[in-house]
């Protein structure tokens, strides 16, 4: 009796082990899932889409994942909820390393994404009045990014030795007196009409429809705040990745960015 039990035990047991094998088969050991690609939402995404279907043919599949709020992306990075991403410069890089821990690494340049001066008021920077009201951003590096473009505008000089982390404490000569208005990055498009002028990134100006050939004054490609992959240390020699980031800096991207995007956004190779 008991040798019928266990039969019938071992055969029930050999069932169930079956229908599991049809209903949940196991994938190949060879198999990947698809690269995770952080990036904030605006015409970063459209180069990491086409730099998608190039590297899909060199077997490297990716999905591209765009983030309203830009200060979640190095965190879903650090979380391991994606593998790598394309949005930041270096300077915004270390400070969020500094500030938050995070276990991330620069890699490769990509692209400059030239912050410009726009303004519904005035045509030129001659044009601004004593005391014009002048809005920027009012995240550090980007601050301190949009008070180097304004020295280079020729409204204000920075104090000798001023860098990356200049802020308008720094300011030595501000001829014109002009009042600065620090504000969210994302809420500098909606201030133009209450504002004289403002510095807004590109991804923003796009985004609200602002032409950056209408921008006062733009950077150019020498800007040492051009954006950079980032990773984290524990996947920075993910030859999957390395294949990605490779693939983004051929001549093919090159040629889609200058003919897509017309000089407003620049290639670093």
């Amino acid at each position: 009796m008991s040798r019928i039990l266990s039969r019938r035990r071992l055969l029930a047991a050999a069932g169930f082990a079956a229908l599991l094998a049809v209903a949940a088969p196991i994938a190949p050991a060879h198999a990947e899932s698809a690269l995770k690609i952080g990036v904030s939402a605006g015409p970063y995404g459209d180069i990491l889409r086409y730099t998608a279907e190039l590297a899909a043919k060199k077997g490297v599949e990716a999905e591209i994942i765009e983030f309203t709020d830009w200060t979640l992306i190095n965190e879903a990075l650090n979380n391991g909820d994606i593998d790598a991403n394309n949005f930041q410069h270096i300077p915004y890089l270390e400070n969020q390393i500094k500030a938050r821990g995070y276990d991330i690494v620069a890699s490769k340049p990509s692209i400059v994404v030239p912050t410009g001066v726009y303004s519904e008021k005035v045509k030129s920077f001659a044009d601004l009045k004593e005391g014009a009201r002048v809005a920027i951003p009012n995240d550090p590096t980007n601050g301190a990014r949009s008070l180097f473009l304004l020295e280079k505008a020729g409204l204000i000089t920075l104090k000798e030795g001023a860098d990356i982390t200049a802020t308008i404490l720094d300011i030595a000569d501000n001829p014109k007196k002009i009042t600065f208005i620090e504000l969210d990055a994302a809420q500098l498009p909606r201030s133009l009409s209450d504002v004289d002028a403002a510095v807004v990134t590109l991804n923003y100006a796009v985004l609200s429809g602002l032409d950056p050939k209408s921008a006062l004054i733009l950077e150019d490609e020498h800007s040492r705040w051009h954006l950079v992959w980032a990773t984290r240390k524990n996947n920075a020699d993910d030859a999957r990745v390395a294949t990605f980031i490779d693939t983004y800096r051929s001549p093919e991207v090159k040629q889609f960015i200058e003919t897509k995007f017309n000089g407003t956004i620049l290639p670093t190779w």
